[in-house]
């Protein structure tokens, strides 16, 4: 799925004690193994191991946005692609043991890196494909997504990669989350949503949008029954696995 090396996937004593200087921290939220006091990389773990994949990642494409009136188009979305794959490189969904849901900020970083791509390489971009980029960018970093029929066809495969390879890296983690966890019906729904997320891979991501939506909303379902005890949204999962038909 070209993801790239996932970050920091392991199980790790996350609350840290400094054997220098007695300071202690989570490395679940800070990300770093040196002591935020004096430096030291010495300490010891105070807690039991935890499946933890979540990198400190932040996205901040502010810097990216101030270039849009000095450089060129292919500069911007260089630069767009670089920080948005690095961001989604660092991101996971299992934070010190605790499953977290698949958010739109990864969403729509995992969209304008792919978008970027195609538009740094690109022989000519029309209006509506720059347009639907600079929205992107405008709002990825707050989690804005702009709707499907926004979508000009010729980024319909774009949105369909990073929303694949977004549902597959969810997956990846859920499948961590339940092995500690286990709960039969989501796996098996996972199973069956990774044979759609497959297919649409395999198409290189050109299927209609709504079809590729309705994927992040079973990988939805399933986190929120698993992480928020939502008894009712597996066999929503369910149902929108059931009427799924993936449109060419």
């Amino acid at each position: 799925m070209g993801r790239g090396v996932r970050y920091g996937s392991m199980k790790i004593r996350g609350e840290r004690e400094c054997t220098e200087c007695g300071t202690r921290w989570s490395y679940y939220d800070s990300g770093s193994i040196a002591c935020p006091s004096c430096g030291s990389l010495r300490s010891v773990g105070v807690d039991e191991r935890r499946e933890h994949t979540a990198g400190a990642a932040s996205l901040d494409l502010s810097p990216v946005r101030h270039l849009v009136d000095e450089e060129t188009l292919e500069t911007v979305a260089e630069e767009a692609e670089s920080r948005c794959r690095e961001y989604v490189r660092k991101s996971g969904f299992v934070h010190g043991g605790e499953l977290r849901l698949l958010d739109d900020t990864y969403l729509a970083a995992a969209e304008l890196r792919h978008a970027a791509a195609e538009i740094s390489r690109a022989m000519r971009v029309s209006d509506d494909e720059e347009y639907y980029f600079l929205t992107l960018l405008r709002g990825a970093d707050q989690g804005e997504r702009p709707e499907f029929d926004e979508l000009p066809d010729s980024l319909r495969g774009a949105r369909g990669l990073a929303y694949a390879e977004a549902v597959d890296a969810y997956r990846a983690d859920v499948r961590r989350y339940l092995e500690d966890h286990p709960d039969e019906l989501a796996s098996r729904l996972l199973g069956t949503l990774g044979e759609h997320q497959k297919r649409v891979a395999a198409l290189d991501g050109d299927v209609d949008p709504r079809s590729v939506e309705h994927l992040v909303r079973v990988a939805r379902d399933i986190g929120r029954a698993l992480a928020e005890g939502d008894e009712g949204a597996l066999a929503e999962a369910q149902g929108r696995l059931d009427g799924l038909d993936l449109k060419t």
